[in-house]
């Protein structure tokens, strides 16, 4: 290439990067998400972000971590919100691309006879092919920006996805070391019922008891152990549902849960908080919002709705390409061999949209419109997350409020159960009082079980509710102050475990 190409393809370059810098209006790509200045709901101690991200490791329960992994690992919502990130990456590149010139190469061969003095010959030659489209109007940016957002988009897609899948498998384990505490209470009921159908009929084959009360306690006993075998039902139920999530082999599940049973036990059944105490945290901050990948994905895609709509803009004004080529060829006739290299710069071509009967117009529409939706799913996705976080600490606070209710009803009911049952074998009390005393007690111990898988269901569900820990890949603003609650005790040694 001559000195005059290289100056004349710089000064086109430069030309092109200077009418690049003009670009349409475009409507905002972040919003105010409208979210409230405070929670509302009682705030529980250690609700901090960075607890919540390290969750399932501060467990004492090993065994929860590796089911957690292993359902990740298998789990179809995984694996495709990880392929759409393999394709968001392509579309990227494939925009981004866009920007930048493109160079081909080109080679030929040919050889000619010709009707004429000049004898034949052969022609071969080589070039390099370059054409640019220059980016008057920002609609290859807009393009590249919205590919930037959604990929963005789909890396958030996946930490969701696996978050989704971590909570369902914590839910499902807990709901199975419940059951199996529940299945527990239910073997000591049929026995202690069975004692007592036995005991009745030795009463009444002595004549001490009338046949109506021996038929009672048998009814009694078959009743405890109706409940006992639908109870293990339920937990086999329950195994075979984690199996399935975490594609862990029955056999060697039941292995690990049996090793694992005295552990769980006394785990799930302390009443303690599934968020290590050490933290000393009093206040869960509004931006957690931020943290939620689903909050992010929401945001990310009215980034990508409001470049599209100055794609969509920057279709109706006109368009630059230019091109070029520089090539070297040979020609060979009669034993010599002639040179003829060629350079070419051009043309520098204009489209200008005359006529399209209005469909750049309605494609500008149909952006706008897009956008709108966006932004209205944005804020109803930040709403959402709000009332989560609300319910779950709603959950959180009236679980700690009735833990230690139902526990004082426990004691007491079967601190009456015992004295009935005492009386009962002493001949002092009827045995419609200690069925009935029974029935209490038994009450009280499911209650209690229950309030206990309530409340880890709710601790799962603020892990969810704030994002898993999950950060977002964009630079943070300054951090804010944590914000306490309406109604949450501002005193730091209060404690709502």
């Amino acid at each position: 290439m001559t000195l005059r190409a290289a100056v004349a393809m710089a000064m086109a370059a430069t030309l092109g990067a200077t009418l690049s810098a003009c670009a349409v209006k475009t409507p905002a790509a972040q919003v105010d998400a409208q979210a409230p200045a405070q929670w509302q709901a009682p705030l529980p101690h250690n609700g901090s972000r960075a607890d919540l991200a390290n969750w399932w490791r501060n467990q004492t329960d090993q065994l929860l971590a590796e089911l957690i992994e292993s359902a990740q690992a298998v789990s179809p919502t995984v694996s495709s919100a990880a392929s759409r990130i393999a394709q968001s990456r392509a579309d990227r590149v494939a925009a981004g691309a866009a920007l930048a010139p493109t160079l081909d190469g080109t080679g030929s061969i040919s050889r000619a006879n010709q009707q004429s003095a000049m004898p034949g010959g052969t022609t071969a030659q080589t070039a390099l092919q370059a054409s640019w489209e220059i980016d008057l109007f920002g609609a290859n940016r807009a393009a590249r920006d919205a590919a930037q957002a959604r990929y963005d988009s789909a890396q958030a897609g996946w930490h969701d996805a696996r978050v989704s899948v971590a909570a369902e498998t914590a839910n499902q384990y807990f709901s199975l070391r419940a059951c199996t505490q529940l299945l527990d209470v239910a073997r000591q009921d049929a026995a202690s019922r069975a004692d007592t159908a036995r005991l009745t009929e030795l009463s009444a084959g002595a004549g001490f008891e009338s046949p109506a009360n021996l038929t009672l306690a048998r009814a009694s006993a078959a009743e405890g152990s109706n409940r006992y075998l639908t109870q293990r039902a339920t937990c086999d139920i329950n195994v075979k549902a984690l199996v399935a999530l975490t594609a862990m082999p029955e056999p060697q599940l039941r292995q690990r849960l049996a090793g694992n049973d005295h552990a769980g036990a006394s785990t799930l059944h302390s009443g303690a908080p599934l968020i290590v105490p050490s933290s000393g945290v009093t206040a869960l901050p509004a931006q957690t919002l931020a943290q939620r990948p689903d909050v992010f994905t929401a945001e990310r895609e009215v980034a990508a709705a409001s470049a599209e709509v100055g794609g969509a803009e920057a279709q109706r004004y006109p368009r630059l390409t230019l091109s070029g080529a520089v090539g070297i060829a040979n020609f060979r006739s009669g034993g010599e061999n002639t040179r003829t290299d060629t350079w070419t710069i051009g043309p520098l071509a204009v489209s200008v949209p005359i006529f399209d009967a209005g469909r750049r117009r309605a494609n500008v529409d149909a952006a706008s419109a897009r956008y709108d939706a966006a932004v209205v799913s944005y804020r109803s996705t930040v709403r959402q997350a709000v009332s989560e976080v609300e319910q779950a600490l709603v959950n959180l606070d009236s679980t700690a409020q009735r833990a230690g209710a139902a526990a004082t009803a426990l004691q007491g009911y079967r601190a009456s159960f015992n004295a009935v049952e005492q009386r009962y074998r002493s001949g002092m009390a009827s045995l419609f009082e200690l069925e009935d005393a029974r029935r209490t007690r038994l009450n009280a111990e499911q209650t209690e079980i229950n309030l206990d898988r309530e409340r880890r269901a709710a601790w799962v569900a603020l892990y969810r509710a704030a994002g898993g820990g999950w950060t977002a890949p964009a630079p943070a603003p300054a951090p804010a102050p944590a914000l306490t609650s309406a109604s949450a005790s501002a005193t730091p040694g209060a404690s709502t475990n």
